[in-house]
């Protein structure tokens, strides 16, 4: 069977010879790490893209069948983004930079987690009217028909490939900022936000509709939102669903309507209290289902939302930063959920400095044994 087959046929609870040994990319740093220590070449760090050449010369190296993230997608951000600039730099090296969402971040040197949050751009009407709502319009020039025209064709053909949808509520978070969209849904100006909601959803909607038309053919389609954090999500849901449901449920009927019966959607965090927007409104397959420090996810949305929710993810990665009976244990925590059906073991998010080579390879050895 080609991977393709095998993932298709695991989230259609259809038979396989074995599981895909399945990855969802890596922090630079890590990738930086292992050519110092000569695990892998030089040029991989530099080169290194999900789905790209160097990416599937390491699936080779490490054992990997592929990765999972392999989407393509029409331009449906802001259009065009703002000019990305530095606004000050403090002695300690620390930038004050306003990036292409208008969002305006403090980037320490050295540190490689998220910018913290310093600023924002979008904080009322006027500024929504005049800097904003033009580039969130629709235009022909999103759209890449003759790439979409000619994407069965070009296509790679061994792995599932996805159409990437967007966002309904994370693209937005990027814009305003976690401090910005809380006081404009709160304190400040409800309507302005369901506005902008409402404004960028259909910019994305006519986006996924125009590469539809092209005939271009997808294995699934993706959404992208990080909306949520250890203790759950960053926004009321009752709130969440007045505001969103009704978008996730139009694009999902357009996806379902060219075919595309596998919607994912990637969210970090504590997601339990949004999947009943999501589920109900036609989102069907958790990614990457983080294991955090509260432990499994996908058990208990399988439980409550019966063989209609499907999985992708769930492993918890940090087991690779120890040592083999820590993977051995998630390794018998994915046999035991892929025996469930409709699941497909994968890290729970990019593997992360500190990732030791060799337990990598193991995993992906292992899992390959397994017939759900």
């Amino acid at each position: 069977m080609t991977n393709r087959e095998r993932a298709l046929n695991i989230l259609h609870y259809k038979p396989v010879d074995r599981l895909p040994a399945v990855h969802f990319g890596y922090w630079p740093e890590l990738l930086s790490q292992w050519a110092e220590e000569g695990k892998i070449p030089s040029h991989i760090p530099e080169q290194w893209y999900d789905g790209g050449p160097a990416d599937r010369e390491l699936d080779n190296l490490i054992g990997w069948d592929f990765n999972w993230y392999h989407t393509v997608s029409p331009n449906n951000g802001l259009f065009p983004a703002f000019e990305s600039r530095v606004l000050e730099v403090f002695a300690d090296g620390t930038r004050r930079v306003m990036n292409g969402d208008g969002l305006i971040e403090r980037v320490k040197p050295g540190v490689t987690s998220i910018p913290s949050e310093d600023g924002y751009t979008l904080r009322d009407r006027e500024s929504f009217e005049t800097l904003y709502r033009g580039k969130m319009q629709y235009s022909p020039e999103r759209v890449d028909a003759a790439f979409f025209s000619a994407f069965n064709d070009t296509r790679e053909k061994d792995v599932p490939i996805g159409l990437h949808l967007g966002s309904i509520l994370g693209n937005i978070r990027n814009i305003t900022s976690v401090v910005g969209m809380s006081y404009l849904m709160y304190d400040e100006d409800e309507s302005l936000f369901a506005d902008i909601v409402d404004t960028y959803a259909e910019m994305q909607y006519r986006c996924a509709e125009e590469v539809l038309k092209t005939g271009a053919s997808f294995d699934f389609a993706h959404y992208w939102e990080d909306i949520c954090f250890n203790n759950g999500p960053l926004i009321d849901p009752e709130k969440f669903e007045d505001l969103c449901a009704k978008h996730y449920r139009k694009r999902n009927e357009l996806c379902r309507r060219y075919g595309i019966d596998i919607i994912s959607l990637d969210c970090d965090g504590v997601t339990e209290k949004l999947l009943p927007v999501w589920f109900e409104n036609g989102v069907n397959t958790m990614f990457p289902i983080e294991v955090g420090t509260w432990g499994d996810q996908f058990e208990p949305a399988r439980k409550r939302f019966g063989r209609g929710m499907l999985g992708v993810g769930g492993m918890d990665k940090t087991a690779f930063r120890k040592d083999r009976a820590a993977v051995d244990r998630e390794i018998d925590k994915m046999k035991r959920l892929s025996a469930m059906g409709g699941f497909i073991p994968c890290p729970d998010h990019r593997l992360m400095p500190g990732t030791k080579f060799e337990l990598v390879q193991y995993y992906a050895e292992e899992i390959k044994k397994i017939t759900p």
